[in-house]
């Protein structure tokens, strides 16, 4: 996304998917917290959203910050204006997405801080900078796609669903191959 940063952020821990054409600044992560949460700054394009999914082991309360952010938490859609916050406790099926035409912009802060989750963000947006993910973002190496999904604790709902014992042995064949070794030194930063 070719938008400036944003005023007052940590520009250097900004990351850029191209691809699903999101940026993210890590505002506090998980160490910095003492493992309370991590918090994010979000800038969302119109169209672009994630699909059905729960994560175990955390919960994300989502702040609009500007433009409307939509959510689907279980059945119900929940459209947040500038100021208003929802969450998804862990295991609760949701989703995220912008279907305004204009950019929204939102906090989330996952609780406790998930040290998993933010490698995810780094190497998923790394992987689709380098072109090396689908259109919609979905990393096109099978092993590092498991990786991800292995780390992040993230489960997909619906027919996806049915690849999650799938993804988790590509996971855990990406940690014994090196490809997970590979990742993590080409796109984690230190901070």
């Amino acid at each position: 996304m070719t938008t400036p940063p944003r005023a007052g952020l940590l520009t250097g821990r900004t990351i850029t998917n191209p691809v699903l054409k999101e940026d993210t600044i890590f505002l506090e992560i998980s160490r910095e917290s003492d493992g309370r949460h991590t918090l994010v700054d979000v800038l969302l394009a119109p169209g672009a959203g994630t699909p059905m999914h729960y994560h175990t082991d955390f919960s994300e309360e989502f702040t609009c910050l500007e433009g409307e952010l939509s959510l689907k938490i279980d059945k119900q859609i929940i459209r947040l204006k500038r100021g208003k916050s929802v969450s998804a406790p862990a295991r609760c099926k949701h989703r995220f997405f912008n279907q305004s035409g204009e950019p929204c912009r939102f906090q989330c802060r996952f609780t406790p801080g998930f040290p998993g989750f933010e490698q995810t963000l780094q190497i998923s947006y790394g992987l689709a900078r380098d072109g090396k993910t689908t259109a919609q973002g979905i990393p096109k190496n099978p092993y590092a796609l498991g990786y991800l999904v292995l780390i992040s604790e993230t489960r997909m709902t619906g027919y996806l669903g049915l690849f999650q014992p799938l993804f988790n042995w590509l996971g855990r064949q990406a940690l014994k191959n090196g490809v997970a070794a590979d990742l993590q030194r080409r796109y984690l930063a230190v901070w």
